[in-house]
């Protein structure tokens, strides 16, 4: 029994661990294939219904190509089964089609829905329906609906008691076309008569033959449009004989795809349109204009070119435009009425809304256009696909300009068209700048994917035209003060584009929208203001050559005066145009921006030309002028006269006590001398700040956004707004105004605040000379110059500083004598003229210094250059002082005041023959050969430099950048250069000038 039952359990595990394996066997194998489907790649085959060919369709399931079932064949799409020629359907479910054949000897016919077995009259179409007779209707059923064992063939009555015809089915009888009826009192259009496009028409005297192409001339062929060739001849009859609105309509259409052209043909469609219109003149015209026919669209403005001008400048628009006020008026309102291809008239439409802007953008910049005064332009490059897909239906538009009256009444002014394409006779006409000969149109399209096609109009166009560029222009009345524009003109251009790959193919686009007033007398007044200061300048350089001749000693005329007359005429030419060109930038900028109603409109980019070329003159002749005036003060003659005499002292020596002179100390020397380098290039503004201040006020405070040419006088810009183009005359006036704003102040600044309270470095110099007990003379010219006095009332000032601290306490206390040349004066700097002995004197002792620095053969070998210098300079230190203590009758002078007179045009009326002339300079006119005196000329200067390199680039920060280093490079080299002078005429060692 034991046995038995270990033999029971064996045999138990043993079929558990079977059924555990072939559980574990079926789990691999679902998880082998569980993975085979997720190893699955999804790619099917892929075919067209073109690849299915015959007995089979495209299964638009599965995306695959199928069979048909028995006595089925493909229909003409493709995508379904129908049952073969002599078939009847038993049974459809939309999914299968189950077919029959129908008997050939009793009813071998199938009717027109397929689904029954007919006797036919007659013969058998080719799908195996019954064939009627023309102008007759088939009939299959009975009133109820019952199916006849034969079908019957009736007649429709053509004549006059019903006038009818099968329909397009051929199931029923109606009512024939009109024309049939009007042209026939029948059905058909008897002998004589013309049919065209499924109409009938009596003979007329419109050409039987009709030009159905499409001249593309800027690609030099004519396409024949299909659509042309089916409608052209029949809008113009219909438009014609029935004054058919909408064929009248779709013939004007017609001929705005040919452009508006007249050629001497008149079977195209602009030849029909005119032909018409001459032969409805007795049906008078529309709304009272003469040139709107009854009937008709408005496409011309009369009959031949040379009437633009009584259409665009004769009346101004009943309403006026005002930029701020309560009666503030900016909105251009357009509305157009919108046509179809066929005549059909669709809509008024608002123009504002993208339809005559090509170019995507958002609403906000859009609508931006059609406020008056800004300056709208709007550029983008367009795939021709995608105008394919959006413009598959051709609109045509017939553009008026909205208003409103007193009484609340809303009135439309049409707007004329310049189309560019216009040919007249083979004669581009619109395309010159003379208005006599333009030829003003009406209606326009954006896009043309109509007239280009061939074959059928299910193909794809051979060539498109597209509206390019749309350019809305207002023409302001002169002299208004009300704001009183012309009526606007639309020039509009069309680009041909012939059609290879769509998808690679763009095409650019423009609209824009100017402002423009009439710039002869503004131009006129610019003219003779120029005359006339040019003619000023003229005499103004003549009496500084007469002066600078007069300074020079030299009573001949020669080519070096007129090469000055030239120079100084040029630096006073400059600050004509400077003023002009300021001032008109100053009168467009307040005018433009401030006026209430619209009185002034800026010039267009193309009008400021003049004026740019004034600021290039200015720049110009005033470049040339500084560069004269700092080659002048680079190699002026100076030279410091020390005062200083040694004094006695004691010295001790080898047994004895002895006096002998001590020698005079050169530092004074070196340190006024280090003071007149640093002075050079010492200006009333502070260059640094002057180009940082402009850049904040232009960039960070928003007075750039002033230069835009729209109306707005508002510092900060919306982000989001539209920014129209800039103007070069605004941007100059901005420009130039803020510089020389900025620059007054400054020197406003330092003159009454800065040198009073702080510190004045040209009055320190003279102060330094007196202490230093040292003298400036300086010649600007041979013959003339400035003398600064600077001798020590104490008589000596090498000292130390506790005696010097007392020399300065006795002149604060008045414990001495005054600073001046002449006594009980204080006057130290003066103006001089001497005369030509004392040049020739003071050339003398430096000739040999002269002789130095020409050919070997003329130096002196006996003295070396150090010891030559020396001798020179104690020389010309010694001359100088005996001429200044009048120590020499024959080269003696007088001190004079100058007369107003010779102050105000800087020329002296005494010719020192005899006696040199010092006047009294109380303004210390020596700062005239340093930058200092020259300020003027300076930041006139640097205005033309910053707005020159703005205009040409269009960037305050690039322009300030640049004016800033203009700045530095011309210091430097004004200090590197007027440092090498001033030790060479000065004879300072320049290893101490720093």
């Amino acid at each position: 029994m034991v046995r038995t039952g270990r033999v029971i359990r064996l045999h138990s595990a043993m079929a558990t661990e079977t059924l555990l394996r072939l559980i574990c066997v079926s789990l691999l194998l679902l998880l082998l294939k569980s993975n085979i489907y997720l190893c699955q790649q999804f790619t099917i085959s892929f075919m067209q219904p073109s690849d299915c060919g015959a007995g089979r369709i495209f299964d638009i399931s599965s995306l695959s190509c199928v069979k048909c079932g028995p006595n089925q064949i493909s229909s003409k799409s493709g995508t379904a089964c129908i049952c073969q020629t002599g078939f009847k359907v038993i049974s459809s479910n939309g999914a299968t089609v189950t077919c029959q054949q129908c008997p050939t000897d009793t009813k071998p016919g199938v009717t027109k829905d397929g689904y029954g077995c007919i006797g036919c009259p007659g013969d058998l179409n080719e799908d195996g329906t019954c064939q009627c007779p023309a102008g007759s209707i088939l009939v299959e059923r009975d009133v109820n609906g019952n199916l006849l064992d034969e079908a019957i063939c009736e007649a429709c009555s053509p004549g006059e008691s019903a006038f009818s015809t099968p329909d397009v089915t051929g199931s029923r009888c109606v009512r024939c076309q009109e024309s049939f009826i009007n042209t026939s009192l029948s059905c058909v259009c008897g002998q004589g008569n013309i049919i065209a496009g499924g109409l009938c028409f009596p003979p007329s005297n419109l050409p039987t033959s009709v030009a159905t192409t499409v001249n593309f001339a800027q690609l030099g062929f004519a396409v024949p449009s299909v659509w042309l060739s089916k409608n052209l001849q029949s809008s113009a009859s219909a438009c014609l004989i029935f004054s058919n609105l909408t064929a009248c309509q779709a013939l004007g259409n017609m001929c705005v795809m040919n452009m508006h052209s007249f050629s001497s043909t008149t079977n195209d469609a602009c030849g029909f349109f005119n032909t018409i219109f001459r032969a409805t003149a007795a049906l008078g015209s529309v709304q009272d204009i003469s040139y709107w026919r009854s009937n008709l669209p408005w496409l011309y403005y009369g009959d031949q070119p040379g009437l633009a001008s009584r259409a665009l400048r004769t009346d101004a628009l009943p309403v006026g435009f005002s930029f701020k006020g309560a009666n503030m008026n900016t909105n251009v309102n357009f509305v157009a009425a919108v046509y179809n291809a066929r005549g059909n008239f669709l809509k008024w439409e608002t123009v504002g809304g993208g339809n005559l802007q090509l170019c995507p953008d958002t609403a906000t910049r859009i609508r931006a256009a059609y406020t008056f005064g800004t300056a709208y332009q709007q550029n983008c490059i367009i795939s021709v696909s995608k105008l394919l897909k959006d413009f598959s239906e051709t609109l045509f538009y017939d553009l008026f300009m909205e208003f409103g009256v007193g009484d609340g009444e809303r009135k439309l002014l049409a707007v004329p068209l310049l189309n560019l394409n216009l040919q007249y006779n083979g004669q581009f006409v619109n395309q010159g700048g003379n208005m006599n000969n333009w030829y003003l149109t009406r209606r326009l399209f954006m896009v043309d994917t109509l007239s280009g096609r061939e074959n059928t109009l299910a193909t794809r166009p051979k060539v498109i035209r597209i509206a390019t560029d749309i350019r809305i222009s207002f023409m302001l009345v002169p002299n208004t003060q009300r704001g009183e524009v012309y009526p606007p003109l639309i020039s509009v251009s069309y680009s041909d584009i012939l059609i290879s790959d769509a998808d690679e193919q763009n095409v650019a686009v423009s609209f824009v929208m100017e402002y423009e007033m009439d710039q002869k007398e503004a131009q006129i007044k610019t003219d003779i203001a120029l005359g006339v200061l040019g003619g000023v300048a003229v005499l103004y350089s003549l009496l500084k050559t007469a002066s600078w001749k007069r300074r020079i000693a030299s009573p001949t005329i020669d080519v070096e005066t007129i090469l000055k007359f030239l120079l100084f005429y040029a630096g006073d030419l400059a600050n004509v145009f400077f003023v002009l060109t300021v001032g008109t930038g100053l009168y467009w900028l307040i005018f433009n921006k401030a006026q209430q109603f619209v009185s002034v409109l800026l010039p267009l980019p193309g009008q400021d030309e003049r004026f740019v070329t004034y600021v290039g003159c200015a720049f110009a002749l005033k470049a040339v002028q500084f560069l004269h005036k700092l080659f002048h003060q680079l190699f002026l003659d100076i030279f410091f006269i020390d005062w200083e005499r040694p004094r006695g002292k004691i010295v001790e020596g080898s047994g004895e006590v002895k006096s002998m002179p001590s020698p005079v100390s050169i530092w004074r020397t070196y340190f006024v001398a280090n003071e007149w380098n640093e002075i050079q290039t010492v200006r009333k503004i502070n260059p640094t700040f002057q180009v940082a201040a402009v850049l904040f006020f232009l960039e960070v405070v928003g007075f750039s956004n002033l230069a835009l040419r729209d109306p707005s006088s508002t510092l900060k810009r919306d982000a989001q707004a539209y920014t129209p183009a800039w103007s070069l005359v605004l941007r100059y006036g901005v420009a130039s105004t803020m510089w020389l704003v900025i620059g007054f102040l400054q020197i406003l600044f330092f003159t009454v605040i800065y040198e009073r309270f702080v510190e004045d470095k040209i009055r320190q110099f003279v102060d330094l000379c007196s202490i230093s007990n040292i003298s400036v003379l300086l010649f600007s010219h041979r013959c003339f110059g400035y003398y600064i006095h600077g001798r020590s009332v104490h008589g000596y000032a090498d000292t130390n500083m506790e005696e010097m601290n007392i020399h300065l306490k006795r002149e604060a206390e008045n414990l001495c004598g005054q600073r001046g040349l002449l006594p009980n004066t204080d006057t130290q700097t003066f103006q001089v003229s001497i005369t030509h002995r004392l040049r020739q004197q003071y050339d003398r002792i430096l000739d040999p210094l002269t002789r130095r620095n020409g050919p070997s053969r003329l130096m002196d070998a006996s003295s070396s250059p150090f010891e030559l210098n020396t001798k020179t300079y104690h020389t010309m230190n010694k001359f100088l002082g005996s001429v200044i203590d009048h120590a020499h009758k024959e080269m003696d002078y007088i001190v004079k005041d100058k007369l107003f007179f010779e102050r105000v045009i800087g020329m002296e009326f005494i010719e020192p023959l005899d006696k040199s002339i010092f006047y009294n300079d109380e303004a210390h006119s020596f700062s005239d050969v340093i930058y200092y005196g020259n300020e003027a000329t300076l930041l006139i200067f640097d205005t033309l430099f910053f707005c020159v390199v703005d205009l040409g680039s269009q960037s305050f920060v690039l322009a300030a950048v640049l004016t800033y280093l203009e700045q530095l490079v011309f210091r430097l080299i004004r200090n590197s250069i007027g440092r090498r002078n001033l030790a060479a005429k000065t004879l300072v060692d320049k290893r101490f000038l720093i």
